[in-house]
């Protein structure tokens, strides 16, 4: 029983400091950037060593993967969550369009742009990253559908989410370099309306 009770802390502290690493290449991609995101660079942020940070991540690559994967996986869960408490009737809809923005928005994806631009001229990442970008792309599309209660298998749903999903991302682009939120607000609105008028009613 000792035995079993002595290996509990220290999983624990391993996957404290695996968290910890995860989030820390996140943050250190979405504000330093591909080529400044090392596994040194992130076990410093991280607060743990850097013999630490290679053992749970051999390679960088290894690091930045299931960092993505990890806090892209994190932040559907809360996107869902935050879609119960969404309000029904006027209004739920640009709540949902928001939310969908929001992601793109977000660290998450300015870190994952990082990576994407990295891997268009990598080979080897590429062969990565592209199944990865592919979950990414389904998963975003399934949780919108939920949000906005949507018959995904009307064709022109799925359009319609998917130009919703194409215009969040160019707004996440336009938001790298300049804060773009007070158009983008407005953007927001206006396609919350042409969605309404526009979506099947699924009922």
């Amino acid at each position: 029983m000792r035995s079993m009770t002595s290996r509990e802390p220290k999983q624990d502290r391993s996957r404290a400091t695996r968290q910890r690493l995860l989030e820390a290449t996140i943050d250190c991609l979405a504000t330093q950037g591909w080529d400044a995101t090392t596994v040194t660079a992130a076990a410093q942020r991280a607060g743990v060593s850097r013999g630490a940070a290679q053992h749970h991540f051999p390679a960088r690559e290894d690091l930045i993967t299931a960092a993505l994967e990890h806090m892209f996986d994190a932040r559907m869960a809360e996107i869902r969550a935050e879609g119960t408490r969404l309000p029904d009737g006027p209004g739920r809809t640009e709540a949902v369009v928001t939310r969908v923005v929001d992601y793109f928005t977000g660290d998450l994806f300015k870190a994952a742009l990082q990576v994407w631009t990295a891997a268009a001229a990598d080979p080897a990442l590429r062969e990565r990253i592209v199944p990865l970008e592919a979950k990414f792309g389904r998963t975003v599309h399934q949780v919108a559908i939920e949000m906005l209660g949507a018959d995904d298998t009307d064709p022109t749903t799925r359009r319609l989410v998917q130009a919703t999903l194409d215009m969040a991302r160019g707004l996440g682009l336009a938001d790298v370099l300049t804060d773009d939120s007070p158009r983008r607000k407005n953007i927001v609105a206006q396609w919350a309306k042409t969605l309404d008028d526009a979506l099947p009613d699924p009922r």
